[in-house]
């Protein structure tokens, strides 16, 4: 699938859908912008009117401490999208950690995991409340071993996402390509229709409590693989 084109941010709407229906295949983001540094307040107020948005990040590597996070995106059920270039050497950004922190706002994630203990190290957010499709996907798919997010999407979305940029060089922020940001963009435009088609699964098969318990774990052990104590809770000497 050629990248999807971006076209710039229009007006920002704050009101919520009625109902969320994923992005057409090949469609651009209703809004789009890249912002530097942190959220405008335009975006904050945007995004923090809505119940959930999605969020994923981009970083140089998978070793928290070591590579740096390098990009925030963010979408609402608008397909209102926005991506975050964090400088080298920043180390907050208070207007996305106020939506981060927002206990109103769910935030949901595919591998929460890696993207929480990537904001906890690089911005000093505490994410929360917050849903992990992975998660979900693993509980209520058991009928297969395949939950990453291209498999999902396809399943419940009817989208097939190119993932061609996941493994690139994301610490040029000041220069990432259309085929990177088209990336980074559909990481998000489908979580939250995703999320849906998961919540009913997990709902009809009476896991959905179990589910919510094990989202309240992740900030633990994203605090865990911080601090790199490994499978503490693997029985070994």
């Amino acid at each position: 699938m050629a990248p999807v084109p971006l076209r710039p941010s229009a007006a920002v709407s704050s009101s919520s859908p009625a109902s969320v229906t994923p992005p057409a295949a090949g469609s651009s983001p209703a809004r789009f912008a890249v912002l530097d540094g942190d959220l405008t307040p335009e975006w904050l107020q945007l995004l923090s009117a809505s119940a959930l948005v999605a969020v994923d990040t981009e970083a140089m590597g998978l070793v928290h401490g070591r590579d740096r996070l390098c990009l925030v995106q963010i979408a609402d059920g608008h397909d209102n999208v926005c991506c975050i270039r964090i400088l080298r050497g920043q180390s907050e950004a208070p207007l996305l950690q106020q939506l981060m922190e927002n206990p109103a706002v769910e935030k949901v994630f595919h591998f929460a995991r890696f993207d929480v203990a990537a904001l906890g190290e690089g911005l000093g957010i505490a994410v929360a409340p917050l849903f992990c499709t992975k998660v979900a996907s693993r509980l209520a798919r058991t009928y297969t071993n395949r939950h990453g997010l291209k498999e999902l999407v396809q399943e419940l979305c009817g989208v097939e996402l190119d993932k061609g940029a996941q493994s690139s060089d994301w610490g040029r922020v000041e220069e990432l390509s259309e085929a990177q940001l088209a990336y980074a963009a559909n990481d998000v435009r489908y979580l939250i229709a995703a999320r849906e088609g998961l919540v009913r699964m997990l709902t009809r098969e009476e896991r959905l409590d179990l589910a919510q318990r094990s989202f309240a774990c992740i900030p633990v052990i994203a605090e865990l693989d911080r601090g790199r104590y490994g499978a503490i809770f693997e029985h070994r000497s």
